[in-house]
């Protein structure tokens, strides 16, 4: 189930270091998509191992399987800022759809 009042923190699209750019410029991946599997899919997030971060994933309307690497900043409201999004196979069984 997604989660309604999720706040998500983007950086400013011209900052090189930040997540909109990694994210838009490294992984075919667009904000929308990221935002997606965030709302829909947050409530099944598992920690990373390369990361040791939350990580959750999901498909998008566009019919891509997302992981998505984020922080979890705070609780009241939500709050959740990306770290790198990209597609990945989904496990086996796991059909589009859910």
């Amino acid at each position: 189930m997604g989660v309604a009042d999720i706040q998500i923190i983007w950086d400013l699209e011209d900052e090189p270091e930040g997540n909109y750019r990694h994210i838009l410029d490294g992984h075919d991946v667009t904000i929308e998509e990221v935002e997606e599997v965030l709302t829909n899919y947050y409530s099944e997030s598992t920690t990373s191992r390369s990361s040791g971060q939350p990580i959750t994933f999901g498909w998008t309307t566009t019919g891509k399987y997302l992981a998505v690497v984020y922080e979890h900043v705070q609780d009241d409201p939500l709050t959740l800022y990306p770290i790198t999004a990209y597609p990945t196979n989904p496990p086996k069984g796991k059909k589009h759809g859910r």
